[in-house]
């Protein structure tokens, strides 16, 4: 097994997802002076940060999701809107650039879903991507009539069979199906489109969808999230993983699990593009960058140590700015973070010795993040890339605009003159950037 992948059918390039975050992942990106924070309540907003990516070759962009309000120590305000209508509003101003949308397992239903996507998908030209999430918060429940969260575990069993049932009413139409035949009026040849009868433990489910297979067969599908469950969950069905990486270390032995994990369901080495956050803040110099950085972190005061505690299942007064995290905390004598993927990240930087404001800086996007010039923040993603042991980033601007014009602009350009990333799109879908193959009925 090769963490490199495969890909025999084109050179091996870097892939690029923008996150689409209100303001910048920052949390007081907002509070800027080059900021405007009501911005992201308009479609104008969001239009010019996807022309940007789609003018510099991003392969998509990405909108997570919550379904309650996060509490202030969370991090930056939370606009709430809903992805799909989102990215459907900013597709139809696009032409190339993909699209991932996040859509919970834990509450909605696969008939839902499947009928989302694959409309989306022929509505944008096979532009479309599904991030699935199970839903951490358990604040969510009490939006959703349910008296209290589902455990982690059933979280992914219901998930496992939930994605299973979306495939299914994604394949329930033949490619062939649709004759659109005027003369003997027959439009769909009914033994073309067949029912999918799905009975399992948590869902029941006849179909077929009322939407035909769409441009890409199936929309992309995404995972995000670095549990045991998660990466479970990502082998066996994800075609992109968006995850948070600490280091190059730590990158290796990820790809290495769920390449492995992925070979054990019968998948091909490269079926699965690896795309860790890239947080970033950017200078023409090195000085110019941190500064901008420090007057961002100045807003915040104790808020970022908050901010970290909640992340990692921490006590705040356990926590200072200057010192290492606490040994206990290391022992796992904490309580119980947000998410595994970012406590085990912060705890791998903790156990090098780092004291916690510089674990901020290396990862206070809840991912790897790079204070610097164009030339040092291309020169990291060219060393993650060329390890092998992942497939691009999903880039994460510390101020969503002038973060991303300053990436699009000078950071692109050197990892295309490097040769590292494409000048051009390589087809019309979503797939044919990602060099995926269209999946088979």
């Amino acid at each position: 097994m090769t963490l490199a992948g495969s890909r025999t059918s084109r050179p091996r390039t870097l892939h690029l997802g923008l996150n689409l975050v209100y303001g910048g992942t920052h949390p007081a990106a907002w509070r800027a002076a080059y900021a405007d924070p009501r911005a992201s309540y308009t479609a104008g907003y969001w239009v010019d940060a996807v022309k940007l990516a789609e003018k510099a070759k991003f392969d998509f962009a990405f909108h997570g999701d919550l379904l309650t309000t996060l509490p202030p120590e969370a991090g930056p305000p939370m606009v709430g809107m809903d992805p799909a209508i989102l990215l459907a509003t900013l597709a139809n101003v696009t032409s190339h650039i993909g699209f991932v949308s996040t859509a919970s397992t834990t509450f909605d239903q696969p008939f839902h879903i499947a009928r989302r996507f694959s409309t989306f998908d022929h509505l944008s030209g096979g532009r479309a991507g599904w991030n699935i999430v199970t839903t951490y918060d358990e604040n969510a429940a009490k939006n959703f009539s349910a008296l209290a969260h589902p455990p982690k575990s059933e979280r992914y069993a219901r998930a496992d069979e939930f994605v299973e049932v979306v495939k299914a009413l994604w394949d329930s139409w033949r490619d062939d199906a649709i004759l659109a035949d005027k003369e003997s009026g027959i439009f769909a040849d009914p033994a073309r489109v067949q029912a999918i009868n799905h009975r399992g433990p948590y869902y029941v489910v006849d179909g077929p969808l009322n939407v035909p297979r769409s441009p890409q067969g199936r929309p992309v599908l995404v995972q995000a999230g670095g549990s045991a469950g998660g990466i479970a969950l990502a082998a066996k069905h994800a075609e992109i993983v968006f995850c948070a990486l600490s280091s190059l270390d730590h990158a290796r032995e990820f790809a290495t699990t769920l390449k492995g994990q992925a070979a054990a369901q019968g998948r091909p080495d490269d079926a699965i593009r690896i795309m860790p956050g890239f947080g970033f803040t950017i200078g023409g110099t090195e000085q110019e960058a941190r500064r901008r950085y420090e007057e961002l972190e100045a807003f915040l005061g104790g808020a970022r140590i908050h901010w970290l505690a909640y992340i990692i299942g921490a006590d705040p007064s356990d926590l200072a700015h200057d010192r290492p995290l606490p040994e206990a905390l290391l022992a796992g004598q904490g309580g119980p973070p947000l998410t595994e993927g970012m406590q085990k990240m912060v705890f791998a930087l903790g156990r090098e010795g780092l004291t916690v404001g510089e674990i901020l800086e290396r990862v206070g996007t809840s991912h790897r993040q790079v204070v610097g010039t164009p030339e040092q923040i291309a020169d990291e993603m060219e060393r993650w890339f060329l390890s092998g042991a992942i497939d691009g980033f999903n880039v994460m601007a510390d101020e969503l605009l002038t973060g991303l014009a300053a990436f699009a602009g000078e950071v692109v350009p050197l990892l295309q003159r490097r040769g590292v990333f494409r000048t051009d799109y390589q087809g019309p879908t979503l797939r044919d950037q990602l060099g995926l193959p269209r999946p088979a009925r």
